[in-house]
């Protein structure tokens, strides 16, 4: 069997129908189909997902298109581990299960890998919104997900040779969710002396997944492992990722507690002006999320609700990765 020139990885988790519609992209593609595998990791350890792949594959070329489970771990770090540890090219495409790869993504990015000689690469991501499809303002949600397109190094849309990989053992298996595995790896891979480069030509479709209502107080669960970068980049962290610790959230959190001692001392006057003040800052933080995206009665309602939740989540999931991380971290 032919070795491949590049070996797509992508980790999936109980999403057939995207899995579906990545994997349609990718049998369009204008490299010639011996000239790359797709690996499909299964991070759920599904049956669906499997039999999924199976079908799939009868109808391609053999060794096309694997299904592959971790033998252990869990998360889309560990997933991808297990892809470029079993992939057969020297060249390993990363991106996820809802992309959707342009027909020349593989051929733009394998051509500029070897043209440049880079270790890694990103390519270019573009989200459409269903807001610049109607001409309206964006959701919150949407607003978050099109910060994919100004990311330096996205693991939707990277590149990077096994060898490379190897040097640095991968990605950190410690990232159990999808957040920040990615920016760990680019900067482990910098600090080895390894070339980055960028291609804007290889690119990748990521939609705007439908959210149920709040999805923004179920992704604060994600800056816990804001603490485990920050414990291993410090400076870069603070450079590229936040600059400084989110203090009004730390402010409401404290004006609100402490609210809640001075109503059981009695002193009324007091918690009452403590809770304005928390308020305030809460109502502040609201019309800066609202500044830039949606103004429908149902979004502002979910901004206003949701405002007055993200910064006690924000700092109980913070603190919590600083504990089980054992890093001073804000």
């Amino acid at each position: 069997m032919t070795i491949p020139s590049v070996s797509v990885v992508i980790p999936t988790f109980q999403r057939p129908e995207l899995l579906i519609r990545c994997l349609r992209a990718l049998t369009l593609q204008t490299l010639a189909k011996e000239r790359f595998e797709v690996l499909v990791v299964d991070d759920g350890h599904s049956d669906e997902i499997r039999e999924l792949v199976e079908r799939a594959s009868a109808e391609q070329p053999l060794g096309f298109l694997r299904y592959l489970r971790p033998s252990h771990g869990k998360g889309p770090a560990a997933a991808r581990n297990c892809g470029w540890h079993a992939a057969r090219a020297e060249i390993i495409a990363f991106t996820d299960d809802d992309t959707l790869a342009a027909r020349d993504w593989l051929a733009q990015g394998l051509h500029a890998m070897r043209l440049h000689g880079w270790a890694a690469m990103a390519g270019r991501v573009v989200v459409p919104s269903p807001a610049n499809r109607l001409g309206t303002r964006p959701t919150d949600h949407e607003r978050m997900t099109q910060g994919l397109e100004s990311a330096a190094f996205v693991t939707a849309n990277a590149f990077v040779r096994k060898s490379a990989l190897a040097q640095v053992q991968g990605f950190n298996e410690r990232f159990q969710r999808a957040w920040r595995e990615d920016a760990d790896l680019q900067f482990r891979l910098e600090a080895a002396g390894a070339s980055l480069g960028r291609c804007e030509a290889a690119v990748v479709r990521h939609p705007v997944r439908p959210e149920r209502w709040g999805v923004s107080l179920r992704q604060q669960k994600n800056v816990y492992f804001d603490a485990l970068l920050y414990r291993k980049h410090p400076a870069r962290y603070r450079s590229e990722i936040r600059a400084r610790p989110p203090w009004d959230y730390y402010a409401i959190a404290g004006l609100t507690g402490l609210a809640l001692v001075l109503v059981v001392t009695g002193a009324w006057p007091a918690a009452l002006a403590c809770l304005l003040a928390a308020l305030a800052l809460a109502l502040a933080f609201a019309v800066r999320r609202l500044r830039t995206t949606s103004h429908s009665p149902a979004h502002v309602a979910e901004m206003l609700l949701t405002s007055l939740a993200i910064p006690f989540l924000s700092v109980y999931w913070r603190l919590r990765g600083a504990w089980h991380f054992r890093v001073w971290f804000l």
